[in-house]
Parts: C-alpha cells; structure tokens; sequence
C-alpha cells in the first residue's frame, strides 16, 4: 500500500505543528501542507540502510566537526501556514545554524543542509519526487535518495541538477559535508539479491 492509499486520520481539517508534536505523539506521519500523512513503519532493509548511512554520515560529521546529524524520526518544520513537517531518514545540519537555532525541542524550524531519502518498496516515483522537490523548495542544499532495490542513489542539488549514481560510484558530500566518500558497493553490502 502506497503512502497515498493509507488511510486518513479522523483529525481536524487543518493540523499545525504544535499540533502535530502534541497530539500526534504515538503516530509516525509526515505534515504536509496542514493534512496528516500516516506512514507505515519501515522495513528491514530501509532501516539498515538508513541506520549504516546516517552512523557512517554522523562519525564523520562529528570527527569533522561540521555540525551534527539527525536520526530517523526527526522532524523539520519546511514550510507554514500551512505547516509542513517530513523527517527523513538521516539529515545533517550545518554547526553555525546550530549556534544560531541551538537545538530544540520541538521540530527543527528549518530544512537540514543534507536530507537522506531511502526508499521503501512501495513508494511511488511521484512520492519521492514530491519529497525531493519539497526539500529543495525548503532550502535544502542536496538531498540523497537511496533505492535499495537498484542499489542506486540519486543526488539532487536542485531540480535542474540532479545526478543518479550506480555501481561503482560513491556518495560524495561535496561542499555540504567536504571530504565525506562511501562508495555504493560499501553501502549495498550485506543486502540480498537486487
């Protein structure tokens, strides 16, 4: 079942941010333009995926000490009245927003520099397209999509620059996070058969 298909929660007409950070504690969905999306919890290689990328992205961050990374479950408020919160997978945020911003409580008020995408089996294209391009409306600087089953990634950097990696290529952080390499063989290791 596709995130479009799951069924919409009995809420009001128009949910906020506080709104969804109180009242919707015990559910995982994103905020998109005021109307709660219920998610499905993530399967097993997704949450691999997401775990070996964000702890190899959030190491080298912090050895770096670029800024810091965000877990699965995060979420960033992108956009207002109406709200949009969407936590990726993994994002990294820049240390000088951080000494601006500090780190709150509540959903980060802004969209990381980095957000990681890593898709499920029933995604849509027109799913993760939409999330890519809200991302980048957001201000994201690059956002990774990470398909497990074409052991491929897709790096946007904006929509007319947009690059999909394959085989023998690496994820590079290029000038949001410098000097961060892992090469694809490296993360689609330990997967089974494509």
């Amino acid at each position: 079942m596709s995130v479009a298909e799951l069924p919409v929660l009995a809420v009001p007409e128009v949910v906020t941010a506080d709104q969804l950070l109180s009242d919707f504690s015990e559910t995982r969905c994103d905020l998109i333009e005021g109307k709660v999306r219920p998610m499905a919890p993530a399967g097993g290689e997704h949450g691999a995926l997401a775990s070996d990328l964000g702890s190899q992205l959030a190491s080298y961050v912090r050895q770096q000490g670029l800024g810091r990374c965000f877990a699965a479950e995060t979420g960033f408020l992108i956009a207002k009245d109406p709200d949009t919160v969407i936590a990726p997978d993994c994002a990294f945020v820049r240390a000088d927003r951080l000494k601006e911003l500090g780190l709150p409580r509540g959903y980060f008020p802004e969209a990381p520099a980095l957000a990681v995408e890593v898709t499920s089996p029933n995604d849509t294209a027109e799913e993760v397209d939409d999330k890519a391009r809200r991302w980048l409306a957001a201000g994201c600087e690059m956002v990774w999509v990470v398909y497990p089953r074409g052991r491929s990634v897709t790096v946007y950097r904006s929509l007319e620059d947009v690059k999909i990696l394959t085989d023998d290529a690496s994820i590079d952080g290029a000038d949001v996070v410098p000097g961060f390499r892992l090469p694809l063989a490296e993360l689609f290791a330990g997967l089974g058969p494509a």
